[in-house]
């Protein structure tokens, strides 16, 4: 498996992430376009074919995405906030389908105490059954991201939001961190299986509740990796444990060990 980190957690654009990919060894990167930011999500085609060709002089594979024009929601009752989700995410398959990522991130949005949780479930399963079609004809994989967004949190309902979708481009982007608070990253890998489309590496120390650097919480890493083996899942994994460069040289030595089955 390449190891890899998000520009989430990397200021200072794309030349910056790949220089940092280049001093500490990551072999993946998960871009994050915005309106106004570096890269730009309205970039032309000759601008994210220019982006390719940088990540590949830096020796990266361009792993996964993220795209946003502005804070919509999936799990919203407004459609207005609903249109501007599937603007987003629509644009965020055109971008991958260029730049050849094979996933995109997709955060769901929020979970509204005034909604009902029932029809909030019911418009995304019908949101996400729209957007399969332009998932496949792309050929970009849609990964519902596990979030702290109080949606999705079991392996259990993240396997019936999959089947229910009932599209192979469409499955979860798995965040071995984000579950930690009231569930095992072993057992989603289990039960969730090859409706993994990607994954991301977290940790999380649950006696303090807070999100630590890798191989500084509770996270059975062995376990972890000997479930996404025995799943078949062999895209990277990507971290987006925030901090400074002297911190992101580390988390990609610790990324090794843990890929290596190393435990200290």
């Amino acid at each position: 498996m390449k190891i890899g980190v998000s520009q989430i957690i990397v200021p200072g654009g794309v030349d910056n992430l790949l220089q940092l990919c280049r001093d500490a060894g990551y072999e993946a990167v998960e871009l994050s376009f915005g309106e106004g930011r570096d890269p730009d999500i309205n970039l032309d085609g000759a601008g994210l074919k220019d982006i390719v060709e940088r990540c590949r002089q830096a020796g990266v594979v361009i792993s996964s995405l993220i795209a946003r024009y502005k804070q919509g929601s999936f799990l919203s009752s407004d459609p207005n906030l609903r249109d501007w989700a599937r603007k987003s995410l629509s644009r965020a398959l055109e971008i991958a389908e260029v730049l050849g990522a094979k996933t995109v991130l997709l955060h769901p949005g929020q979970v509204e105490a005034s909604a009902s949780y029932l029809e909030t479930y019911d418009r995304f399963i019908e949101d996400m059954r729209g957007m399969a079609a332009e998932a496949e004809g792309r050929k970009v994989n849609i990964g519902i991201e596990n979030v702290w967004n109080r949606f999705m949190l079991s392996p259990k309902e993240a396997c019936d939001i999959v089947y229910a979708i009932n599209s192979p481009w469409i499955g979860v982007y798995l965040d071995t961190g984000n579950m930690m608070a009231y569930g095992y990253p072993e057992q989603w890998i289990r039960d969730l299986a090859h409706r993994i489309k990607a994954v991301h590496f977290k940790d999380f120390k649950r006696r303090e509740h807070r999100f630590v650097p890798l191989m500084e919480g509770d996270c059975p890493w062995p376990e972890v990796m000997e479930g996404l083996r025995s799943v078949g899942y062999t895209g990277a994994v990507v971290h987006e444990v925030s901090g400074d460069r002297e911190l992101q040289i580390e988390m990609a030595k610790r990324m090794r060990r843990i890929v290596a089955g190393e435990t200290a």
